[in-house]
């Protein structure tokens, strides 16, 4: 199953790394695949919850300080995360049709 799946560690989720177009695949593997993306896709709102925290975070520590460089710093690591949660929507968005074939 897992050579259906690549990790990106930048969002901190597996996604899905597919060879082939879906039609080739066999129905057992599209629905091996379908349930594997299902779970996967289930924890996506926590990992952009966990996003979502640092982010408040380092707004908390944005607010404080007064070194213009840090301060640099701190809005290019919030520009990250965002983006990040953002990549993050967009998977869960993207594939809730195709996940929504398991349920067939």
């Amino acid at each position: 199953m897992e050579q259906y799946f690549i990790y990106d560690h930048r969002l901190g989720i597996q996604i899905p790394d597919l060879k082939k177009e879906w039609e080739h695949y066999s129905y057992e593997e599209q629905q091996d695949i379908l349930l594997k993306w299902e779970k996967i896709r289930g924890h996506i709102p926590d990992r952009i919850k966990e996003f979502e925290a640092i982010i408040n975070t380092k707004q908390a520590q944005l607010s404080s300080e007064s070194n213009f460089l840090v301060s640099c710093q701190l809005n290019t690591e919030i520009a990250e995360l965002a983006s990040i949660i953002n990549d993050l929507w967009l998977w869960y968005r993207a594939n809730q049709g195709v996940s929504s074939k398991v349920h067939l």
